[in-house]
C-alpha cells in the first residue's frame, strides 16, 4: 500500500499546484499510461472549490479523451512491434472481430467504471476499432463519470469523499448493468 500512497502523494505534489492545467495533464496521462484514477486529483480540486466542480469535470473529461486518443495511437503503433510477434494473424483477427462487435460497450464500460481505462484505449488501437465511435463513447463515459462526481460534490461537499470511497465502484457497476439491461430490453421489444 506504500507505493499507492506514495504515488497519490506525488500526484498531489506535482499536479495539484497546477490547478486545472495539472488536472488536464494528469487526466491525459491516466487515460493512456497511469494505473491510478483521475479522482486522485479531481476530487481534491472539486472539494477545494465546489463552485468550479463542473469546470473541473469538463477539464478531466477533455484531458481523458485526448489521453484516450494517445492510448489508441500507442496501441495502433505498438501492435506491429509486439502483438504480431507473439500471436498468429488468425488469432488477432478473431479477437478483432469480437472486439469490434462490442467496441462501444467496451469503451463505455471501461470509461465509466473502475476498470482501468487505458486497457481499452490501448487495445482499441491494437484492434483498430472504429475511431469515431471510440471518441464518442470515451466522451460519454468519462463525461458521465466526472460530471456525476461533480454533482455529488456540489450537493454534498466534503462528505462526498467518504461516500464515493465506499460506494463509487458499486454505483458505476449498477449503472452499467441497468444500461445493458435497458439496451437488451429495447432490442427485444423493438
Amino acid at each position: 500500500m506504500g507505493a499507492v500512497t506514495g504515488f497519490v502523494s506525488y500526484v498531489d505534489k506535482v499536479f495539484l499546484p497546477l490547478g486545472w492545467a495539472g488536472l488536464f495533464g494528469y487526466s491525459f496521462i491516466e487515460a493512456s499510461i497511469s494505473p491510478f484514477p483521475v479522482e486522485a486529483l479531481l476530487l481534491p480540486l472539486m472539494i477545494a472549490d465546489p463552485a468550479k466542480a463542473l469546470w473541473f469535470a469538463f477539464i478531466a473529461t477533455a484531458g481523458s479523451v485526448f489521453g484516450a486518443m494517445f492510448g489508441y495511437y500507442i496501441g495502433y503503433v505498438g501492435k506491429i512491434a509486439v502483438l504480431e510477434k507473439f500471436f498468429s494473424k488468425d488469432k488477432i483477427a478473431k479477437v478483432h472481430t469480437l472486439y469490434n462487435k462490442y467496441e462501444s460497450w467496451a469503451v463505455f464500460i471501461a470509461g465509466f467504471t473502475p476498470i482501468p481505462f487505458k486497457l481499452v484505449t490501448i487495445s482499441g488501437g491494437v484492434f483498430y476499432i472504429n475511431f469515431k465511435k471510440f471518441i464518442l463513447f470515451s466522451i460519454l463515459s468519462r463525461g458521465l463519470r466526472f460530471f456525476l462526481e461533480a454533482g455529488f460534490v456540489i450537493l454534498y461537499g466534503n462528505e462526498v469523499l467518504g461516500f464515493l470511497d465506499r460506494n463509487f465502484e458499486l454505483l458505476t457497476i449498477i449503472v452499467v448493468v441497468l444500461l445493458i439491461a435497458g439496451y437488451y430490453l429495447y432490442k427485444q421489444f423493438k
